[in-house]
């Protein structure tokens, strides 16, 4: 098209027409047709296959060339995911290799295993001889008491059994796991004392969500770290380890729960138990709930929570007795679940034990606003406000939620009076608490009367409560 000017204007192709491109001429473009990658040695298809980190994918690759025919049945690492239990089963018995450094199995949930038949599927894996097992299998929940024997692996360093719904107990020939170092452990009934009495070089041990452990003992020279994570009901700890580092434990604590633990050289602990049979008692009505025990590095803490339930239940236990059996802590979190009872003489009673800590925080939780009738229990022993305590190492003291009671600021008092050495105190009113309230302004009268300590006063909202 010529334009008035004189100029050629060049129009492109209609609108959706085809545009040709230049063929590339780069040389890493193909355009023989020739497969360039069947041709090559074994060990190098194996990388190839190796890198599909998938036995299902390695065997499909039979579908490009017969060159690759079977070449997955020798691969040193094999992972089967999403396949049945009888497509499994084919394609172990095809594994040509039996000194695996990897073997990998994860059924679908849908597919559910008999014992007889988890116990084959495990007597298989060790036929192979893996360095790392992975086996994730959902038993049949009506096989519950049979027991499946774990066959010894001689090869294995780590282990991963999460077995479901199975009781898994050690071979009844005996022998041991020689080299096996870490031990994963989930959704099954397995007695832990005898599997790691199996295990010589064992480092680390993990058990989540089994049932029936009973007893958690471990008495191992070589273990440094276990994990204990939602194991049902547990009727003790019994832990000889001299090289335990890291212990980690979440449990619920059976009715005759007891403690016998020596691991001089942990520096990392948490220790989370439930006690939902309210049957640990702190005097005649405050009854423990949970406890929390942990470390980092050289520092102890103990985190309680206690409460006044309003329902009645046995004592069979006290919590003194109890706590006195802890290491020694400095670091004290209380969370007290009053229901609006006076918590004065329980507290004095709690800390009268505790008299090495350092740190103090007390977090109130009421549940209802309506105060105790008169001539309570809870405050029946009226001396409590006269009595003292030696909290010589106490430094800081942190407490939330005061409504400022009559109860409440007798206890502020107490505490500045047994602690002459605090450098700090903190606390935070509840929410329906007025800083004009006559509550709050005795507190403040009390922070006056202690300049030599740091006193914080704050609202609900966080805002700080200016008492000078």
């Amino acid at each position: 098209m010529e334009l008035r000017s004189g100029r050629t204007l060049r129009l492109g192709p209609p609108l959706g027409a085809r545009r040709s491109c230049r063929q590339r001429t780069c040389p890493c473009y193909d355009t023989d047709g020739v497969d360039h990658i069947s041709g090559l040695p074994d060990d190098l298809l194996f990388q190839v296959l190796v890198r599909l980190r998938c036995a299902r994918a390695a065997a499909h690759t039979s579908l490009l060339s017969r060159r690759w025919r079977g070449l997955w049945r020798h691969l040193p690492e094999l992972s089967f995911r999403g396949i049945t239990p009888g497509a499994l089963d084919t394609a172990l018995a095809q594994i040509a290799r039996t000194d695996l450094c990897l073997l990998d199995i994860d059924v679908p949930e849908s597919h559910r295993y008999s014992a007889a038949g988890v116990a084959s599927l495990l007597r298989t894996a060790a036929r192979l001889a893996p360095v790392v097992l992975s086996a994730v299998v959902r038993g049949d929940i009506d096989d519950h008491d049979i027991p499946v024997e774990v066959p010894i692996f001689d090869r294995a360093t780590t282990m991963k059994l999460d077995v479901q719904n199975l009781y898994q107990i050690p071979p009844a020939q005996g022998g041991e796991f020689t080299v096996l170092e870490k031990l994963s452990i989930s959704l099954c009934r397995v007695n832990c004392g005898f599997l790691v009495a199996q295990c010589p070089c064992l480092r680390v041990l993990e058990l989540s969500c089994c049932w029936g452990l009973g007893i958690v003992m471990v008495h191992s020279t070589t273990i440094e770290e276990l994990d204990v994570d939602g194991s049902g009901w547990i009727s003790g700890i019994d832990i000889v380890a001299p090289m335990l580092k890291k212990f980690t434990m979440s449990i619920t604590m059976d009715m005759d729960f007891n403690i016998s633990f020596f691991a001089p050289m942990v520096k990392d602990l948490s220790w989370w138990c439930s006690c939902d049979f309210r049957n640990v008692g702190l005097s005649e009505f405050w009854r423990l709930s949970q406890l929390n025990l942990w470390r980092k590095e050289s520092i102890w803490g103990l985190h309680l929570t206690i409460e006044m339930p309003n329902f009645e239940t046995d004592v069979d236990r006290d919590l003194k007795q109890q706590i006195a059996q802890l290491p020694n802590f400095s670091d004290l979190r209380l969370y007290i679940v009053t229901w609006g009872h006076v918590f004065g003489a329980m507290m004095l009673n709690l800390l009268g034990i505790c008299t090495g800590i350092q740190s103090l925080k007390l977090g109130l939780e009421r549940f209802k606003r309506k105060a105790c009738p008169p001539n309570c229990h809870c405050d029946q022993l009226q001396d409590w406000r006269n009595e003292n305590i030696s909290l010589m190492a106490l430094e800081k003291v942190a407490m939330e939620n005061l409504e400022g009671s009559r109860h409440e600021v007798d206890f502020v008092k107490i505490v500045f009076r047994c602690a002459p050495l605090m450098k700090r105190m903190t606390m935070k009113l509840a929410p329906e608490v007025l800083p004009s309230s006559r509550g709050c302004k005795e507190i403040c009268d009390i922070f006056k009367a202690n300049p030599s300590v740091k006193c914080y006063l704050y609202s609900s909202c966080g805002e700080r409560v200016v008492y000078a």
